[in-house]
């Protein structure tokens, strides 16, 4: 497909909606700046080498080096245009960045959606994933979701096939990463280790600049009410929990240059305006599509208070080469969150327990002590 294609997705709802493949946005790492890159993900590594795997990756030390490192050491193009997209973001609300070093061996795609191996067989996905990140903001990750791991695995799980979830393989509905969550990231990186193995599987992203346009004044002032609720994921809370958190406004900030927090599987209202506005918001932001088919050496940023992502469906194999993507996420300042935190830690933690009360339009929950 080339770059001034236009490809069409159907929803679960069995509409199509056009799709750009924004290639002339992507920025691309020339290969010097490429092995720029690698040196300074091997030299973080290599001074953090006998550091065990799993939740060790979470210190303070290991953050600021990859920060200090990518600082001095990093390609000052890709710096440059990370600083830019932090302070301005744009108008799709994502950041496409090719010829990202990745390990040249890779290990299997693992089968139940989490990588257990030493964290050193991929040490340049990770360390150049970390590097990209520190640059953004404050990495973050969370208990209750894959074990607060800083860096999570993406692939599809036998089973989980219809699940909106990263574990499925259906089509993942728009969606703002999180946004039931107090401190929910502000920025979240895929790194594509392998893409699916027909190619078919679209990461798709919208920015709210894009489909404001498509709003008349009465439906923005009706998403800007909070009487929002939205369903923790199954991925926090478990199968048979039903929880939901809020009430909040789905648009925030500026009318002219909103915020955007919305999950269009698992929000809901019991105000018929606001049902009908979210449905509006819908079209408009499915009307604005972009979408990738990542490939290995991919890292794709959403911004995620100014776009919602999702992702189109595909055919798992399960033969350990399906699609595999790493994810980080991001905040502004990660002290907002200290009293969540463990000294040092960057994992929040849980906000969940069996009989919390979400229902709070501070958003702010009991804490459980994990």
């Amino acid at each position: 497909m080339s770059m001034d294609e236009v490809a069409m997705v159907t929803d679960d709802e069995g509409r199509s909606w056009p799709v750009r493949q924004a290639q002339r946005a992507a920025f691309v790492l020339a290969d010097d700046d490429r092995e720029c890159l690698r040196a300074v993900a091997r030299g973080v590594a290599a001074r953090h080498a006998s550091r065990p795997s799993g939740l060790h990756l979470d210190d303070d030390d290991l953050m600021v080096d990859c920060k200090l490192r990518m600082l001095r050491e990093g390609p000052e193009a890709l710096v440059r245009a990370l600083t830019q997209f932090r302070y301005r973001s744009n108008p799709d609300g994502m950041l496409l960045l090719r010829n990202v070093p990745i390990d040249d061996v890779l290990p299997p795609t693992p089968e139940q959606g989490n990588y257990d191996g030493d964290w050193q067989r991929l040490e340049v996905a990770t360390m150049t994933q970390l590097a990209v990140m520190n640059i953004l903001g404050d990495v973050i990750s969370y208990a209750d979701e894959k074990a607060g791991r800083i860096i999570q695995d993406v692939a599809p799980v036998l089973g989980a096939e219809k699940r909106q979830e990263n574990t499925g393989s259906c089509f993942l509905e728009l969606h703002t990463e999180d946004g039931f969550h107090p401190q929910r990231p502000r920025f979240i990186s895929l790194l594509a280790l392998r893409p699916d193995h027909e190619r078919v599987a679209l990461t798709l992203a919208s920015g709210i600049r894009r489909a404001l346009a498509g709003l008349d004044g009465g439906t923005r002032e009706v998403l800007t009410q909070p009487i929002y609720r939205i369903r923790l994921a199954s991925s926090f809370v478990g199968e048979r929990e039903d929880v939901y958190a809020g009430p909040v406004p789905v648009l925030s900030g500026s009318p002219f240059d909103p915020e955007l927090c919305v999950d269009f599987h698992a929000m809901t209202t019991e105000d018929p305006e606001g049902r009908r506005a979210l449905a509006s918001l819908r079209r408009a932001m499915l009307t604005n599509l972009v979408g990738h088919v990542l490939e290995a050496g991919d890292l794709l940023i959403v911004d995620n208070d100014k776009a919602v992502h999702g992702r189109t469906g595909f055919a798992a194999r399960h033969d350990g080469q399906d699609r595999w993507l790493r994810r980080s996420f991001a905040v502004p300042d990660l002290r907002r969150s200290t009293a969540d935190r463990l000294p040092r830690s960057h994992v929040h933690r849980r906000i969940f327990k069996s009989g919390t009360d979400l229902s709070r339009a501070d958003r702010r929950p009991a804490y459980s002590n994990d």
